[in-house]
């Protein structure tokens, strides 16, 4: 058993703004029963400001047959959407052309739009301050999903002529990508607003708008390069500090190391000394020119073979460590 059908669109009362809803959702039990999408879309629906432009079309006696091509009914007594509407046929063009709508069909699908939004708004409004029964909130869902439909298959049609204005606008310096989302902000903005009775082509209507837009991302560009002229490098952005904090630290171990050797803190008996002056040119009056001894050069100032140097070195290394742990300890 089908739900019955909506109000005729006599009745459907003409705003001269846009409604802000101010009904209550559903019972508890109502809404228990609906589906994630519908409860999202009610949200919507219950929060969001709704308007639609008016045209004479849409107070016509059963306006919503000859604007749909169906009766509107839901497709069960528990559902929340119509049965679908005639789908509106593009004719088959080449490949290498976009499939656009001309200004009938163009019309029809833009009083599908306004008569959807005209109808939730109209359920909205006898719900002021109200809760909304089952009915209605199946009803308002339904209308919902409509102008939704609607508007999707218009922007979806409209999307080629965003992209071929971004193409054919010269604007240098402008991200490509910003060009084309702001286009598209226009495009929603302007279907919205579109009045298909005056008789123009949406393109030509939107056109201006997204140029517009197009104007005002090349503002916004020209005010940022008038504050930052340099272009973002994120090289310069990025901080030295952990480098500098490295190189303080190492500084500052060297003139503890030097420290240690100077006053013997790590208590080197003669043969270590020299083995690590003459390993690491601590000796040399140019420590910039001087070179390091190998092993087997200090074991021949040292009378050893260099394996013993390297005995050597690695104890003497081992009390450098030690000291210089402590002397971390005591600071």
């Amino acid at each position: 058993m089908a739900a019955e059908p909506s109000q005729p669109i006599e009745e459907v009362a003409q705003t001269t703004g846009p409604l802000v809803p101010t009904a209550k959702p559903p019972t508890e039990t109502v809404l228990s029963s609906m589906t994630a999408d519908d409860r999202d879309l009610l949200d919507r629906l219950l929060s969001t400001p709704i308007d639609h432009v008016d045209h004479p079309a849409l107070h016509r006696k059963r306006a919503d047959v000859g604007i749909f091509g169906v009766e509107t009914r839901l497709t069960g007594p528990y559902a929340t959407q119509f049965k679908p509407a005639h789908p509106v046929v593009v004719p088959a063009r080449p490949a290498s052309k976009p499939q656009t709508l001309n200004i009938d069909q163009e019309q029809l699908l833009f009083l599908r739009f306004n008569y959807a939004r005209a109808q939730v708004g109209d359920i909205l409004r006898k719900h002021t301050g109200k809760r909304l029964t089952a009915t209605a909130t199946r009803q308002l869902l339904a209308w919902g999903r409509r102008a939704q439909s609607a508007r999707s298959e218009i922007v979806h049609r409209n999307i080629p002529l965003v992209l071929a204005m971004a193409k054919r606008t010269r604007l240098s310096g402008i991200d490509y990508n910003e060009l084309i989302s702001e286009g598209n902000m226009a495009l929603l903005r302007s279907v919205e607003k579109f009045d298909c009775g005056r008789g123009y082509k949406f393109s030509t209507y939107s056109c201006r708008a997204i140029l517009k837009s197009f104007s005002r991302v090349a503002m916004r560009a020209s005010r940022y390069r008038g504050r930052f002229p340099v272009e973002f490098d994120p090289a310069i952005e990025k901080s030295d500090f952990v480098e500098r904090r490295r190189e303080e630290h190492d500084s500052n171990c060297v003139d503890e190391l030097k420290a240690i050797l100077v006053k013997n803190l790590a208590e080197l008996n003669d043969v270590e000394r020299t083995v690590i002056h003459e390993r690491f040119a601590l000796s040399a009056v140019d420590p910039t020119a001087a070179q390091p001894k190998t092993l087997e050069q200090v074991g021949l100032m040292i009378g050893v073979t260099k394996e013993r140097v390297r005995q050597i070195q690695n104890r003497a290394l081992q009390k450098i460590r030690i000291a210089l742990e402590e002397s971390y300890l005591v600071a």
